[in-house]
This record gives structure tokens, C-alpha cells and sequence, in this order.
């Protein structure tokens, strides 16, 4: 029997509905790796070799480049496939595409003792902070986090909660009329803002993304994930675009197996066959605070790499 999936195996997909993702090793070469990040220093201002340099423990750069996925990292396109149903599911009018916004974890906790995961790690969060969250959001089909570093035990890995779909999946489907990734001002409407402390309080199951520069997690959208401590001080650098989808996800098929690994994995949380899911008010796209943070550091480098050709 030909398995309906290009990269993924029963493993995969097991792990994928039970634990919410899936590591895709080798997605790319470690000296593709190189050269995209090369810049990395310059645009952060830093010495990569004097770490006394390093003044912030964790910066994040705006995109400037853009790769295609489906060349560049063709196994990781395929997985994504798998997981949402088939690339025609994957939105052609914001396209699935890697950038070099870059989020480099320098020494971030590491004055501190090692702590591992537990819902008492600060920072979990829910991604997408550009919308209005609803079940059936297509915004953020996926999560994707880029190794293109290698990433070790206590090194800056992002700490993921796997266990976290279900919670996630639950508050969601209590709330038709959506929820907010972060406060909106007063009077906007009664939406909740989602308690991620609360969201991940019951959680259990976690696990570090370590890995080798090239390999690729995917996760689930509802996934929750925090950064973790980078005891070993080495620069530690990912990237996490989000995958639109074409649509918004179907949780009442009626051929049930058209549901994707994603949706499959909400139904399966939620310990129903179906839901019929209407949204109870308007999509809403968001200016997260991060944009004019991102715009500012973007026009400190164009200063700094101007004055680098002179």
C-alpha cells in the first residue's frame, strides 16, 4: 500500500497527533547555512568573536531576504505538505517563504542556574500575533522553527509544550468570537486575551528543539513554546515563519480522510469525530508592537551597513 505521505512516516505522524510536532533533519546544508546567515554579525553590530560585544542576550532582525522553500529546502516543503493536506491547501497569495529574520539567542539566561521546562518557564506563548485567533484560523497553518545553527541541550533551544494542542484547542472552541494575542485598547470589544500562564499550567510533556544546523521542526499552530536559557553562551540562531493556509481549516469533513494531520490533531484534543465551526465575529489582522521595534532596529542597521561600504 503507497503511503499518502511524501516525507513522513506512521512515527512521524504518531508523534505529530500525539505530541503536536515533528523534527525534519537534513532539510538543508550546514554551508547553506553559513552563507545565508553570514551577515548576521554586521547587521547585529557585534564581534562574533569577542562576546564582550554582545550587549543584548537575544536579538531579533527584521527579514530582509527571502527563500523559496520549495527550492531551497524541498524536504521541508514536502512535510509541510503532509501536514496540512496537500501544497493546494498552502495559500498562493502569501506563499510559504524563509527570511533572514533571524532571532538569535546570544546568552540569553546565562547568569542564571539551569532551569528546565515546566509551566513555571517564563514566556510561553501561542504565536500569531498579527491576528485575531480563532479555531479554524488560517493565518498560521503551521509553525515552522529554522535551525540554522546547531542547537544544543542548554543552549538556547526553543523549549516547546507538548502536550499544549489540547488546551489551546479547548479555550479556542469556548470562544467562537476569537482571541487577541495581546491586550487591545479599551473598548475594542470583549474578546479575551489569552492567558498563556493558564494555557500551560496543566502541561507536561516538554522537550528542547536541539538539533543540527539544516533541520527543520514543524509544529502544530496551537503549540505552545517558549525560549529557553542559553547556558553555553553560543549564538544560537532560528528563524519561525508561519504557513497561511488558503483557506480556514474544516473540522466537519465529510469525507474524513480529507482532514489534514493539523486538523486531525485539534478533533483528536477536543475528543470529537467533527465540529461545526462558525466563527461569531470578524477576522482581524493586527500591528503587533514587535513591527515598530523591527523598524527601528531595521533603520539602525541600514546606518550601520552604510557606513561599512564607505
Amino acid at each position: 500500500m503507497t503511503s499518502r505521505y511524501q516525507v513522513l512516516d506512521d512515527d512521524d505522524v504518531d508523534q505529530f497527533l500525539t505530541q503536536g510536532f515533528v523534527a525534519v533533519r537534513g532539510c538543508f546544508s550546514r554551508q547553506a547555512a553559513q552563507e545565508f546567515t553570514q551577515p548576521v554579525w554586521d547587521r547585529m553590530g557585534y564581534a562574533a568573536d569577542a562576546p564582550s560585544t554582545w550587549a543584548e542576550p537575544v536579538v531579533h532582525l527584521a527579514g530582509r531576504r527571502q527563500l523559496d522553500v520549495r527550492e531551497f529546502a524541498p524536504k521541508a516543503w514536502a512535510a509541510v505538505g503532509d501536514l496540512v493536506g496537500g501544497e493546494d491547501r498552502i495559500s498562493s497569495e502569501l506563499p510559504y517563504v524563509w527570511s533572514d529574520g533571524f532571532i538569535v539567542n546570544l546568552w540569553q539566561g546565562a547568569d542564571e542556574p539551569w532551569a528546565p521546562a515546566s509551566p513555571a518557564s517564563p514566556g510561553w506563548h501561542k504565536d500569531g500575533d498579527f491576528f485575531r485567533h480563532f479555531l479554524d484560523s488560517p493565518e498560521q497553518g503551521l509553525l515552522t522553527l529554522v535551525l540554522w545553527s546547531d542547537v544544543q541541550h542548554q543552549g538556547g533551544a526553543t523549549f516547546v509544550a507538548a502536550d499544549s494542542v489540547g488546551p489551546v484547542a479547548r479555550f479556542l472552541a469556548a470562544h467562537p468570537e476569537g482571541a487577541y494575542p495581546f491586550p487591545q485598547p479599551p473598548g475594542v470589544d470583549d474578546a479575551p486575551v489569552f492567558d498563556f500562564a493558564d494555557l500551560v499550567a496543566p502541561c507536561r510533556e516538554f522537550v528542547e528543539a536541539t538539533g543540527e544546523a539544516g533541520d527543520v521542526y514543524l509544529l502544530h499552530p496551537y503549540i505552545l513554546h517558549a525560549k529557553s536559557q542559553n547556558a553555553l553562551r553560543l549564538p544560537r540562531i532560528i528563524t519561525n515563519p508561519p504557513l497561511t493556509l488558503a483557506e480556514p481549516m474544516r473540522f466537519d469533513r465529510s469525507d474524513p480522510s480529507e482532514y489534514s494531520l493539523v486538523e486531525r490533531a485539534v478533533l483528536e484534543a477536543l475528543g470529537t469525530p467533527s465540529v461545526d465551526f462558525t466563527p461569531a465575529a470578524v477576522r482581524q489582522t493586527l500591528v503587533p508592537p514587535r513591527v515598530a521595534i523591527q523598524q527601528e532596529r531595521m533603520a539602525e542597521e541600514d546606518r550601520r551597513l552604510s557606513g561599512k561600504a564607505h
